[in-house]
């Protein structure tokens, strides 16, 4: 297969004609519009190696992502990043170039803190190899993590280490009717005591919160946020619905033609922008629905994003029909400068996913 892979991107440099790579296809919507002749990676597929004692799978590119989990479930193990599956046909390879993570990411990290490893073909048709297989292998550490996020742009990402860990013991959800502002003061609050929290999410006047962890670290929390105002714990199998609707982007709220990702300092006060809003990881994501019908896109997109930096964080068009508002936060001039300098050292004549990660180039921010 690597050599298919090979023949078709030296091809395609020598005809001057730009790749689209496509796994799954989940995420195509993502970014800038999917350009250029198709690079099909999903017949790249299988698990390469995993010994759940290790605590590490290595995987091909075209791996399913639900073949991964249900291998790792019956270990008892986990990505515990929770990506977002988008579908069925989702594939580890877009996993890690989309470099999106689920509920979990406020406790766990996100997907770059799980690369190990990876297996990168440039645009000479070259394969390169970054990182490890181990945990304690740190060679290579940066440019294999920088690929997550990078959106296919850097090159065809083959294989894949990522670090696994084992499933909580024990689960439980809290939810209280709380205000957006003292919802975020009790996130804060939380965040710097010892407590077991994995996830939350506001939406709609009601704070959700998962604890996960041992059996008595989550019953001692359970005894001492149970006597917020009204708080109750959720039934298990709703609850669990629930942090899957949230990961799978299934729940009513993200039931919207346009849609905006805010990545903020959790301590920031409430965004004043007008749409439904939804907040998770502990106040440092925030999900937004900003109309633009009957307004400049562009000026409309340039207010949210001035507002969003403003408060330290940037702000991405996650989902939108209209693409001629890049998708992604203008990167800080030096940042800029490290994408180009990075797409220019693997894929100088910008064969792959171009346009899918501004203007095609480098990686994306961290999730």
């Amino acid at each position: 297969m690597l050599d298919s892979f090979r023949d078709q991107i030296r091809q395609a440099a020598a005809d001057k004609t730009p790749l689209r790579i496509r796994g799954g296809g989940t995420k195509d919507w993502y970014g800038g519009a999917p350009v250029g002749a198709l690079l099909d990676t999903s017949g790249h597929a299988g698990v390469v190696d995993y010994e759940p004692s290790e605590l590490v799978i290595t995987a091909r590119c075209g791996t399913p992502l639900a073949q991964i989990e249900a291998l790792l479930a019956r270990h008892g193990q986990m990505l515990a990043f929770e990506p977002p599956r988008f579908g069925t046909a989702s594939t580890i390879g877009g996993v890690v170039a989309a470099g999106l993570s689920g509920p979990r990411r406020m406790a766990a990290g996100s997907v770059r803190d799980f690369v190990l490893g990876a297996q990168l073909m440039n645009g000479a048709g070259e394969v390169l190899n970054f990182g490890g297989q181990v945990m304690k292998n740190v060679a290579g550490y940066d440019v294999s993590r920088l690929l997550a996020g990078s959106m296919g742009t850097l090159g065809l990402i083959t294989q894949v280490s990522l670090k696994v860990l084992p499933v909580p013991v024990r689960e439980a959800t809290l939810q209280m009717p709380l205000d957006e502002i003292t919802a975020l003061r009790r996130l804060n609050e939380w965040a710097g005591q010892p407590l077991p929290l994995s996830a939350s999410c506001w939406h709609d006047g009601v704070l959700s919160v998962r604890l996960s962890g041992a059996a008595s670290a989550v019953a001692a929390a359970l005894d001492q946020l149970g006597g917020a105002s009204q708080a109750s714990v959720m039934p298990d199998a709703q609850a669990q619905a629930l942090w899957a609707a949230l990961r799978d982007h299934t729940h009513p709220y993200f039931d919207t033609p346009q849609l905006w990702r805010m990545a903020l300092p959790p301590h920031a006060s409430v965004i004043i922008l007008k749409g439904a809003s939804l907040i998770e990881w502990g106040g440092g994501q925030r999900w937004l629905h900003a109309d633009a019908a009957g307004a400049n896109p562009a000026a409309r997109a340039a207010e949210i994003r001035r507002t969003v930096a403003a408060c330290g964080g940037h702000a991405t068009l996650f989902r939108s029909p209209d693409k001629s508002v890049p998708a992604f936060h203008p990167p800080s001039p030096a940042l800029a400068l490290l994408n180009r300098r990075m797409q220019q050292a693997f894929d100088p004549d910008r064969l792959f996913n171009r346009g899918r990660l501004q203007a095609g180039e480098g990686a994306a921010d961290a999730n």
